[in-house]
């Protein structure tokens, strides 16, 4: 039996963009509905300036970043 993990409607092109553009105020967490890491984001400005988003862009790359219902980003 093989599971198929389901496919939200948010863009990773989007979200990747987002977060290497504006990653420090969290905006990327909130195109993808997690509205309270967004806001932790822009109190942190970024997990101490740019950590947490740099994390976050590596995880979109390679596809391991979810939506609010954790669901893959579609490509």
């Amino acid at each position: 039996m093989t599971m198929t993990a389901t496919t939200g409607q948010k863009s990773m092109v989007v979200a990747a963009l987002l977060c290497f553009f504006l990653g420090v105020i969290g905006v990327h967490r909130f195109y993808v509905g997690k509205v309270g890491t967004g806001i932790l984001q822009i109190v942190t400005l970024g997990g101490f300036f740019g950590i947490w988003p740099l994390i976050d862009l590596i995880m979109i790359l390679v596809g391991k970043f979810t939506d609010k219902q954790g669901q893959a980003l579609a490509r």
